[in-house]
């Protein structure tokens, strides 16, 4: 089954070029030109990944990608910003609302589709089975192992899923609350002090093989994994 995509842009050219590249590479796309039209194609159905324009009318691609993060239906799908601004202070402001990644206009297609597929094999993992690679760091879903390099890694049961839900949710920040409810699930009530113990677990864990710095402590938004140390 095809990969569908939703592409929200205001600007049709801009929607068909890049439902063009996506057809030639056999992704499915579904077209909105504003919020509106992008939750009711949502509605019907959940796309596997949002291309999301900042500048729309009305509600702004930023504000909509908070909502989106908001609610159930889509907090994990990814989203790509498309966007003319390219500033520092603009990345930051997307990627804390949520934005996985972003291109900046006037883009290549060759470039949107590599962005595309590093998304999704970030979300999804690179395989059906929970294996994903990502900084000198593996993961076996198939025999639950973690690899540095070729080095078997020991690890908890619990860092185990911690890691697992960094790498592939790889440069976003989660709070404490949001750790919790992804990695030990919203029905379970564990104070929120217990992320931090587990978060020095899994550095200790990876420090003889000096990738500890990979997990990262944001000042007063909660942590990342990042391969850029």
């Amino acid at each position: 089954m095809l990969k569908r995509i939703l592409i929200v842009d205001d600007e049709p050219a801009i929607r068909d070029m890049v439902a063009f590249a996506l057809r030639k590479a056999e992704y499915e796309p579904v077209h909105a030109a504003d919020a509106r039209e992008a939750q009711s194609a949502i509605m019907d159905k959940v796309p596997d990944l949002i291309l999301l324009d900042w500048m729309l009318p009305g509600m702004s691609g930023l504000e909509l990608a908070r909502r989106l993060r908001k609610e159930g239906l889509t907090r994990e799908v990814p989203i790509i910003m498309l966007t003319a601004r390219g500033e520092e202070n603009d990345r930051v402001s997307g990627l804390e609302a949520g934005v996985d990644d972003y291109v900046v206009k006037p883009f290549s297609s060759r470039e949107l589709l590599a962005r595309i597929k590093a998304v999704m094999r970030r979300a999804h993992g690179d395989g059906d089975d929970g294996s994903v690679a990502l900084g000198g760091l593996r993961i076996d879903g198939a025999a639950h192992r973690v690899f540095a390099g070729d080095a078997p890694v020991p690890i908890g049961p619990t860092e185990y899923r911690l890691l697992l839900f960094f790498m592939t949710h790889a440069e976003r920040v989660y709070t404490r609350s949001q750790l919790l409810d992804h990695v030990w699930g919203g029905n379970v009530y564990v104070e929120e002090r217990t992320v931090d113990v587990h978060i020095r677990r899994l550095r200790k864990t990876l420090e003889p093989f000096g990738l500890d710095p990979m997990v990262q402590t944001v000042r007063g938004a909660g942590y990342r994994f990042s391969t850029s140390v």
